[in-house]
């Protein structure tokens, strides 16, 4: 039962990160792993989608319904995605993009479980490195999309965010 969680502080809008992380046809260009996206339903704020993944000699697809929730009075975005239908037992997976000084906040947070028991022993051994690099890979696509941000983020304000 992998859990992961990452916060962030990124130079980009929560608006822009939204738009970035629900655009999910675009996930097979950049995402490491996304072998595939179609999007079978979007209605209002609210899409289905099948993912395929692979890793490895491993190829799985799977259907999501994701909510991206409209910016709220205080500037905060979400994005839900419930699990419908594919190799997992459960999937919850949310991003949380609030405003910050520097830009913006990001808190991700993944935990899925593979009905494989194959499977999920041979994510469990990379799991934290995959969804780290996933995670840097929307950050990567921010900046092909946006542009360069105007300043970076310092490490020090990096870790005060990381420790909370």
């Amino acid at each position: 039962m992998p859990t992961y969680t990452e916060k962030k502080l990124v130079p980009y809008t929560p608006a822009q990160l939204s738009a970035l992380v629900a655009d999910v046809g675009k996930y097979p260009h950049f995402l490491p792993w996304c072998a595939g996206a179609r999007i079978r339903s979007h209605v209002g704020n609210m899409l289905v989608a099948d993912l395929s993944i692979g890793f490895g000699p491993f190829r799985e697809s799977f259907t999501s319904r994701v909510t991206i929730l409209p910016q709220d009075p205080e500037g905060v975005c979400e994005i839900k995605v419930e699990y419908q239908n594919g190799p997992f037992k459960y999937l919850h997976n949310r991003w949380h993009f609030a405003p910050h000084a520097q830009g913006c906040l990001v808190d991700f947070y993944v935990d899925f479980e593979f009905r494989n028991i194959i499977l999920q022993k041979a994510i469990g051994v990379v799991f934290t490195e995959a969804v780290h690099r996933m995670v840097a890979a929307f950050l990567k696509r921010a900046r092909v999309v946006y542009g360069a941000p105007a300043v970076e983020i310092s490490p020090a304000a990096q870790a005060a965010i990381a420790s909370k």
